[in-house]
């Protein structure tokens, strides 16, 4: 069962509050913040689909409360809808151009206020399924290379803000373009999404698997030391053996293997996600022509090598 999207109600007064949340509880989790200080604090840290925002309230009102919430990261693309007992066309105005989603006038009528609700919560629920598909790889449904570049840009910055590690392996098949010229692409497919679905098997919780490109893999891991790292990569590699996947081509024979390119990295300012990337991709290219089937890591010292078969 889908769990229920969530509704943030920000408003001072009590009775209000609890009026909204009756209206809507039956559909929705419902949160309260009797405060835009305190509305912000729960927009940042619970993520909610939508806000409600009263624009009449002491301290902070309504107007200042979205601007700060348009101008965190954190909650600037949370939709807001203003409830709000002003009735005259200059406020609404000011509230849609600052990007409000509706702009709901007191007193509420029960019926209008469910059904916008509703209606912008499926919406939002259309925008993300467009935004997940939009991040997945049709044929092995693994995050794709757009998917990667978000999540290495937010847990790029995350490791440099906390001074944490990070690790990042490169995966190629082995001899996939014979593989293909003896098989064909419909059975090569089918090599992709068991492949695939080891590495997802073996990474699970720890960290993101994408398909890059091709039969190029990437493994993504947020705060993994290289020596944990390593093994996953060991792990991806026997995993991938064991499907015995095997072939023969002219004078070439075998089953599938994976290459596996690494690195490990505590990033401070200045340093490029970019660069570490090319880093593994680098060890990469270098255990394909040394041989494949094996693993090579880059060292801090950027010089040296570990080698792993």
């Amino acid at each position: 069962m889908a769990a229920k999207q969530s509704v943030l109600v920000i408003d001072d007064e009590k009775i209000n509050l609890k009026i909204i949340g009756d209206i809507l509880n039956d559909d929705v989790c419902i949160m309260m913040a009797k405060s835009g200080e305190q509305g912000i604090r729960k927009a940042i840290e619970y993520q909610p689909d939508l806000i409600l925002l009263d624009v009449l309230m002491p301290e902070m009102d309504g107007f200042e409360t979205m601007t700060r919430l348009r101008h965190d990261a954190r909650t600037s693309a949370i939709p807001v809808i203003f409830v709000t007992a002003l009735n005259d066309s200059s406020h609404e105005e000011k509230a849609l151009l600052m990007g409000a989603s509706d702009y709901i006038q007191k007193p509420l009528h029960t019926n209008i206020v469910q059904a916008r609700v509703r209606l912008h919560l499926q919406l939002i629920k259309q925008r993300k399924m467009l935004e997940e598909l939009a991040n997945i790889d049709p044929l092995t449904s693994l995050a794709n290379r757009r998917k990667y570049q978000d999540v290495i840009a937010h847990e790029w910055q995350a490791a440099i803000l906390n001074q944490d590690c990070i690790s990042l392996l490169v995966i190629d098949i082995d001899n996939f373009k014979q593989y293909n010229d003896c098989y064909g692409h419909a059975t090569g497919d089918k090599v992709l999404q068991q492949v695939a679905a080891v590495l997802a098997h073996q990474v699970s919780d720890k960290g993101l698997v994408a398909r890059y490109g091709g039969e190029e893999f990437v493994i993504l891991l947020p705060q993994h030391s290289r020596e944990i790292a390593i093994d996953v990569a060991r792990r991806c590699m026997q995993g991938v053996e064991a499907l015995n996947l095997a072939y023969s081509h002219e004078d070439f024979s075998g089953k599938v293997t994976v290459s596996v390119g690494g690195s490990t990295k505590s990033p401070s300012l200045g340093c490029k996600s970019d660069d570490f990337f090319d880093a593994a991709d680098d060890m990469l290219g270098f255990a394909k022509k040394s041989g494949k089937n094996r693993i090579l890591w880059k060292l801090p010292n950027d010089q040296q090598v570990v080698v792993v078969e």
